[in-house]
This record gives C-alpha cells, sequence and structure tokens, in this order.
C-alpha cells in the first residue's frame, strides 16, 4: 500500500534558468506543470529559430549540462505580470518580462558573463506555444521520491540538493526507488491523476551545486557504480486534472 506524501513542488520559468518553490498548483489533463518551462534560451549554435513556437529538443538551448554556472539561478515568478526575477550569487538581480524583446535581450546580455565563452552562446528567448519546453517531446511532469535522493547522497557521502534534479513533484514515505515500479500506472496526487509513462535517464546538471554553480558531486557516476543506471525519477502524464499542494497524499489509483 501506497503512504507517500507530495513535500514539495518547484517550477522553473525559463527552462535551466532558474527554480522556485510552489505551495500548490493547479495540474490540467494533458498539460505541463503550471509555469514550468514556459520560456527557453536558444543558443547561437540552435537548429531553431526566433519565431519558432513549437516544441525543440534540449540540445537547442542554454542548460545547466554544459553551463554550470546557471544551475545556481533561482528565479520568482510574478504571474499577473508574467515578469520572471532572477538571482544569482555572480550577478545582480535582473526582473524582466521574457516575451518583450527589450526585456529578453537584457536577460541575454545578463546571461553571457555565466557561460562558458569556448561554448554556444545565449542568443535569444523562445517559448513553446501552449506547454511547457520539456525534455520530454510530450507535455510531462516530473515526480521525484525523497528517499531515492537520501539513498544516492550516502553513496557518495553527501546531502544532495533536491534542485539539483530539477523536479516539479518531490513524495516521502516510500521505500528507495520505489518509483521505478510504477511505469504504466496512474498516481492519484491530491486531486490530480497521473500515469506515469518513463523514468528520467540524466545529465552532467545533477553534478553541480545548486548553490555555487560549480561541480561538485559525481550523482552519474554515483547512479551508475551502485544501480547499474542514472536514472532517476519518473515522467508522468496528467490524465485527470486537479489541484495538488504541499501536504498532500500520493497513492496509486
Amino acid at each position: 500500500m501506497l503512504a507517500a506524501r507530495v513535500t514539495h513542488l518547484w517550477r522553473h520559468p525559463i527552462k535551466g534558468h532558474g527554480v522556485e518553490a510552489a505551495s500548490c498548483a493547479s495540474l490540467s489533463a494533458g498539460a505541463t506543470f503550471p509555469w514550468d518551462r514556459v520560456w527557453a534560451i536558444a543558443h547561437d549554435a540552435a537548429k531553431v529559430g526566433p519565431a519558432n513556437s513549437d516544441w525543440a529538443p534540449c540540445a537547442n538551448f542554454s542548460r545547466g549540462a554544459r553551463t554550470p554556472a546557471l544551475m545556481a539561478i533561482r528565479a520568482r515568478l510574478d504571474e499577473a505580470a508574467g515578469r520572471v526575477t532572477l538571482t544569482h550569487p555572480d550577478r545582480p538581480a535582473i526582473t524582466v518580462d521574457p516575451d518583450d524583446p527589450d526585456d529578453a535581450a537584457r536577460l541575454i546580455g545578463w546571461l553571457q558573463p555565466l557561460n562558458d565563452p569556448g561554448r554556444a552562446m545565449p542568443a535569444f528567448v523562445t517559448r513553446a506555444s501552449g506547454r511547457g519546453m520539456t525534455d520530454s517531446d510530450w507535455p510531462s511532469i516530473s515526480i521525484l521520491n525523497a528517499t531515492s535522493l537520501a539513498d544516492l547522497g550516502r553513496r557518495l557521502g553527501a546531502d544532495l540538493a533536491m534542485e539539483r534534479f530539477r523536479g516539479n513533484v518531490w513524495l516521502d514515505g516510500l521505500a528507495p526507488w520505489a518509483e521505478f515500479d510504477w511505469i504504466g500506472r496512474d498516481l492519484r496526487l491530491g486531486g490530480a491523476v497521473l500515469r506515469v509513462r518513463e523514468r528520467i535517464t540524466r545529465c552532467k546538471a545533477t553534478t553541480v551545486s545548486p548553490d555555487t554553480g560549480r561541480v561538485d558531486a559525481d550523482t552519474l557516476g554515483g547512479l551508475a557504480a551502485g544501480w547499474g543506471h542514472q536514472d532517476f525519477g519518473v515522467c508522468a502524464e496528467v490524465i485527470v486534472g486537479g489541484a495538488v499542494a504541499v501536504g498532500d497524499p500520493a497513492a496509486l489509483a
């Protein structure tokens, strides 16, 4: 019998550029987490143009796997105004409307010093029409297990922050790695029901401290050595919309 609860909810208004905690969210069938990855920063080697409004693979965008400093960005979203405030330990705070061309240009300028000049540089802001720019080509919500994180942390001898894994929903009260047994099953979170579809294979972004933006933990090596894979967390599709909040129960439907 599954006896778990939602302990944290997170959204990432600009893909790969800042994380923000949420206390509740209204999930809709077939949609991504509200205000999650609404915008993305395409780099100058991207195979999409400024007018793109379709989902595109993550290789087109600036992200922590290639630019570790980005992992230390924090976000605060003003939903009513559509404005995002970003902070970073090495940069002054900035508030922008990413849909405004002048603000988007300011944002690109703000990001440039965080990027390695030997890699593709941030070029322009884009967004996918009607959905978040998730890594999956379908509108997914990521669900992660706090006891799996603790298990990985013990193996590495480190206290790993959950923000490394850029998840939407964190659960506690489960056995470690129990989430991998849910593939193809339905999970009720508060008033919503989600169908778990696949495991999430991780990238180098998880090796970076979200406090400093510097690589400090071999998460991928730890996963491979301990469990023979580099997977952490699962992706799910909302099949019945509803509200979910921190503290809500989670149960297999």
